[in-house]
């Protein structure tokens, strides 16, 4: 990345951050006016909208690189992000490049300006939005053929939600953001099911909870297919968990494209790498990070822990809105220590609060307390001495965490994980 294209990309990522400041905002009119500000380029391509409680993110770069190996120009738009914001906007396997994302968010600060001009009390386009619309548009200057797009929180009043998309996937259900989602698994099910349009297909994960299965079948207004794995298939991306999502990316591609090509969903599924879960980062020793966040998520990252190496030692993070009691009771049992820390999201859970959890809960281990280290990259650091060159090191929790280790350790350091 040039000096100009580094500088582009800074002032673009500031002037999202900016946007952080108006918080989240239910409802589609900010988007819909953007978009027309725009020319309404979401209507420039056809999409499979992905939604779901997990497994969203791995999902949708499976289907793109299945539609891509059938030389379906394809473009993705994904989130969160781990260390910058153009990691969320790709075109075929690649992230946005620097300067087309630079472009791409200053044609979206003009229009958010016009925008916010005809917004009263106080109400501005949000960053997701802003980030969402700058995605449409690029997706279209680009000419993609198709984009393949993961929703954020929810579905219904979800940014993403303007696209007429032929295929709506849901992944799976679990209780998360009850406060804005509703209390059960068939609330939230319901309102992830509303991005699914009239005479569109339906894929459903094969995990898919009883309640979630019912709505699904409910809301579906066109074809309803249940993924189901295919064990023969080698899949390159780590994780038993994987394995399930590129059934249900199979199936959303077949969905969209018709009859696929055995050689060409092989080698997709053994090329295909989802950064941030299940992803090795160092050796001796062996060194994971995962950023499963939710008792769901926690739950398969743990039934993957079979073949990882001994002692197993792991770093956690977790923030004060999620189920921290569910997630350790799933992950415990596979620990041989425990290091707890924080992470640069102001909602992290104290470690101490974390430890003090740990040991109402039994401990990580019968003979070893939890430790209590604050800072991300001593606690890996600290993790990777306990477990010694023949052990392996866990890092999870939260997507934060896991951006704080690949991130940048302070000014003008490099990237670096260790």
């Amino acid at each position: 990345m040039t000096a100009r294209d580094h500088a582009g990309t800074a002032d673009a990522e500031r002037w999202l951050l900016d946007r952080e400041l108006f918080g989240m905002r239910f409802g589609l009119d900010r988007m819909r006016r953007l978009l027309f500000a725009l020319g309404s380029p979401q209507d420039a391509f056809r999409s499979i909208h992905v939604v779901g409680t997990n497994g969203k993110s791995s999902t949708v770069r499976m289907t793109a690189a299945i539609l891509e190996g059938h030389g379906i120009r394809t473009g993705s738009y994904l989130s969160p992000h781990l260390v910058s914001f153009r990691e969320r906007i790709r075109i075929g396997d690649r992230d946005l490049g620097a300067e087309d994302f630079a472009c791409a968010i200053d044609r979206v600060r003009r229009a958010a300006e016009k925008v916010d001009r005809t917004l009263s009390g106080g109400d501005r386009v949000t960053q997701f939005e802003a980030l969402t619309a700058a995605a449409y548009s690029e997706l279209a200057r680009q000419g993609v053929e198709v984009a393949v797009v993961e929703a954020g929180l929810g579905g219904r009043w979800d940014a993403t939600n303007v696209i007429a998309s032929e295929v709506a996937v849901l992944t799976n259900v679990g209780l998360e953001h009850t406060r804005w989602l509703g209390p059960t698994v068939r609330d939230i099910a319901r309102e992830k099911l509303a991005v699914v349009k009239p005479g569109s297909t339906l894929i459903l994960g094969g995990d898919l909870h009883p309640d979630a299965f019912l709505e699904a079948h409910d809301a579906a207004a066109g074809t309803v297919v249940v993924a189901r794995d295919d064990a023969d298939i080698e899949i390159g991306a780590r994780g038993a968990f994987q394995r399930r999502n590129f059934a249900v990316a199979r199936a959303a591609a077949h969905a969209l494209a018709g009859p696929l090509d055995d050689g060409a969903v092989r080698s997709a599924a053994s090329a295909v790498r989802v950064p941030g879960r299940f992803e090795v980062v160092a050796e001796e020793p062996l060194t994971i990070v995962d950023g499963a966040h939710n008792p769901g998520g926690m739950q398969a990252l743990a039934d993957s822990l079979s073949d990882v190496h001994h002692p197993l030692v792991v770093v956690l993070s977790v923030l004060d809105d999620k189920d921290a009691t569910a997630m350790l009771r799933a992950l415990l049992p596979h620990a041989d220590a425990l290091v707890c820390t924080s992470n640069a999201n102001p909602r992290a859970l104290p470690p101490a609060t974390l430890a003090s959890l740990t040991q109402q809960l039994g401990g990580a281990g019968s003979e070893m307390e939890p430790l209590v280290e604050p800072d991300p990259h001593r606690a890996l650091a600290r993790a990777r001495d306990l477990a010694g060159p023949e052990g392996a090191v866990l890092a999870t929790g939260s997507i934060y965490l896991v951006a704080d280790l690949l991130g940048p350790r302070g000014a003008g350091e490099p990237r670096s994980m260790l």
